[in-house]
C-alpha cells in the first residue's frame, strides 16, 4: 500500500541549500503539462474515473488536484517575491477534490497546467539565491523557503504523475 500510495517516495525536504538541485526541480516543473499530455492521451472515461488506489483519488481527481494545488503554489511564489514572509491561506485538497469542477472535463485544468507552468518556469529561472531563501510562513507548517517550496512541487509532480500512470495501468 505503501507504494501506491508513495510510488515515488515520501518527500524529504532539504536540509541545506544546494544550487545544483535547482535546474533540475525546475525541469520537473516545466516538463509536468507535457508528462500529463502524453500520459493522457487516448484514455478512456473508464480510465479517468479509475482511482490509482484504494480509497485514492481517480485520474481525473489528480489531473484537477495539479491545476489547484499548482495555483496555489505559484500565487505562493509570488506573495513571497513581493512580500516579507506572508502568510498563506491553507485550503481543503479533500473537499476541492470533491467538488463538481474536479469531477468533469480535463481540459480547464489542462489549460491552466499549461499557463501556470510556462509563467511558473519564467519566474523560476529569473530567481536568484537570494530570492530562493524568502520564505511563505504556512499556518501548518511554518516558514518554509522558496528553496524548499520549489523542492517540494517538484516532487509533487512526480508524485501524482505516477499516480496517474498506476491509474491508468489498471485498465491497459
Amino acid at each position: 500500500m505503501e507504494v501506491l500510495r508513495y510510488p515515488v517516495g515520501k518527500f524529504q525536504p532539504p536540509t541545506s541549500f544546494h544550487e545544483d538541485r535547482i535546474e533540475q526541480w525546475i525541469q520537473d516543473i516545466t516538463n509536468l503539462p507535457v508528462v500529463l499530455r502524453k500520459q493522457l492521451d487516448k484514455t478512456t472515461e473508464q480510465q479517468l474515473d479509475t482511482p490509482y488506489r484504494d480509497g485514492g483519488w481517480t485520474v481525473r481527481q489528480v489531473v484537477h488536484h495539479l491545476a489547484d494545488s499548482h495555483m496555489n503554489c505559484f500565487v505562493r511564489f509570488k506573495l513571497a517575491l513581493t512580500e516579507y514572509s506572508p502568510i498563506v491561506k491553507t485550503y481543503d485538497e479533500v473537499a476541492w477534490a470533491q467538488m463538481p469542477d474536479s469531477n468533469g472535463d480535463l481540459t480547464p485544468s489542462l489549460q491552466i497546467i499549461d499557463g501556470i507552468h510556462t509563467r511558473w518556469t519564467i519566474l523560476l529561472q529569473s530567481m536568484n539565491r537570494e530570492d530562493y531563501n524568502k520564505t511563505i510562513s504556512h499556518p501548518e507548517i511554518g516558514d518554509i523557503t522558496l528553496y524548499q517550496l520549489l523542492s517540494l512541487y517538484s516532487w509533487h509532480s512526480r508524485h501524482h504523475s505516477a499516480h496517474i500512470e498506476l491509474g491508468l495501468n489498471e485498465h491497459k
